[in-house]
């Protein structure tokens, strides 16, 4: 046995001359952020964090683990990002573009994160990862089936550790079944579950969506699955293993378009813009751009043709429901659109002002974060990263009445926290610590 597994063999003994022992689940107390004096219930207005005291051990990378994780960070809940040594989470090689050495793809989903180098393949690697489950409230893995379990570190294994751990599973098709053990890429689940099959112009093919919805769509459903899990472990004292996967994710999202073929045997087809179900319900060219009508009921449809001055339109039987203005889409379209095209995008939204109407500028991403509205909502939001200088991202979508928006901390460059962690999280000496690093099983940056 090396003298380096011999002192980490030896870690609990220090541990306990050092007085200390490893915290139980659990983030730390609010404090004085200057002082770092604990603030008392009334001194935070009782504006605490939803999730403050929540400790997440995140396993996951590239998007819909790593989309999670940084809500519930948003949140309040302390996340420790496992990466490994070396290249880490695969995206952050993804580029250009290139903030410094870090890329934008990146740095726009892991704010409020702690790295650790981890090797988990390492026998004194995967011990540090199982100390930590013991320690935390939630592990979050986007591993293929069983690989996990491989190391020592599957759900059966590590609830025996910390039975009250929430354990959440990331996969492209879910833990068991015929496709379980393909991985799982975005672009791949959107294919499969007929995502990119009702996506594209009407007369063209299948099209990806222009951000990868799939794995979004799954990281926000197991965020709100993890929600759920530590509302029912309050009320049983018992963890839970969630299986969260692309597929199923995508396929739920299918909404009124799976309706349709499951109860009406409708087959689905692309649209482009438009709506199957509603006209007019789509984008149309104007003279220098596009704008979006959504005339959801008959009164609406009357005010458009108010606004287009096309009155007679209103008036003619072929329109008069819904129902009618579906039969006769390509005649009525054609009209539309030709009288769209006679006037700017700008001067048709201060026509339609007041009208009753939805309407809205088909906008670029430019205009997009030059929106009044999207600047008031709070969507860009600035951090100083340590390598990176100052960045932007998007921000939080949802806001609480009960705590201010947390100033946010950067993404964290790879393994910034790693020493950090393994002293205040799992109480290690500098002994121990330093016998890890020498080992080759965790790795620090030099950047802290």
């Amino acid at each position: 046995m090396s003298a380096a597994v011999r002192l980490f063999k030896g870690r609990l003994s220090a541990l306990c001359l050092r007085g200390l022992a490893p915290q139980t689940p659990g983030g730390p107390p609010v404090r004085d952020p200057v002082k770092g004096r604990r603030l008392s219930h009334s001194e935070t207005g009782g504006g605490v964090a939803p999730l403050h005291g929540v400790r997440v051990l995140d396993l996951t990378r590239v998007l819909a683990g790593p989309f999670a994780t940084m809500i519930l960070g948003d949140l309040g809940a302390e996340v420790i990002k496992v990466e490994r040594p070396g290249a880490g989470d695969d995206t952050r090689s993804w580029g250009p573009p290139f903030v410094g050495a870090e890329s934008a793809y990146f740095l726009s989903i892991n704010r409020n994160k702690k790295s650790i180098c981890v090797d988990m393949k390492h026998p004194q690697g995967a011990s540090v990862i199982k100390e930590l489950a013991a320690v935390c409230d939630v592990l979050m893995e986007n591993f293929l089936p069983g690989k996990l379990s491989s190391l020592g570190l599957g759900f059966d294994q590590l609830i025996r550790v910390n039975p009250r751990l929430v354990y959440c599973s990331i996969s492209g098709y879910g833990q068991t079944g015929p496709l379980s053990q393909s991985p799982g890429y975005d672009s791949i689940a959107s294919a499969v579950s007929g995502m990119m099959h009702i996506t594209g112009p009407e007369d063209g093919g299948p099209v990806r969506p222009g951000v990868a919805m799939t794995d979004l769509a799954t990281g926000l459903y197991a965020h709100g699955a993890v929600l759920a899990a530590l509302l029912q472990r309050e009320r049983t004292g018992g963890g839970a293993h969630i299986d969260c996967n692309l597929l199923s994710s995508q396929v739920s999202c299918l909404s009124h378009i799976a309706a349709n073929f499951l109860n009406a045997g409708q087959e689905a087809k692309r649209w482009g813009t438009a709506h199957q179900s509603i006209v007019p319900y789509q984008g149309f060219s104007t003279r220098d751009g596009h704008i979006v009508v959504a005339a959801g009921n008959n009164t609406q449809f009357v005010r458009v043709c108010e606004v287009l001055q096309l009155k007679e339109l209103a008036e003619d039987p072929k329109y008069k429901t819904n129902k009618l203005r579906v039969q006769h889409r390509k005649e009525l379209l054609y009209t539309l659109s030709h009288r769209f095209l006679q006037e700017t995008t700008a001067d048709w939204l201060k026509q339609f002002e007041g009208s009753g109407v939805p309407v809205g500028p088909i906008n670029n991403i430019q205009e997009v974060f030059s929106n009044p509205q999207v600047k008031h909502n709070g969507l860009i939001q600035e951090m100083k990263h340590p390598t990176a200088g100052t960045i932007s991202v998007p921000g939080p979508a949802v806001r609480f009445s009960s705590f201010p928006p947390a100033e946010p901390t950067p993404p964290p460059v790879i393994g910034q926290h790693t020493v950090q962690v393994l002293r205040e999280t799992l109480s290690y000496c500098d002994d121990v610590i330093d016998a890890l690093l020498e080992s080759s099983a965790v790795a620090q940056n030099a950047v802290s």
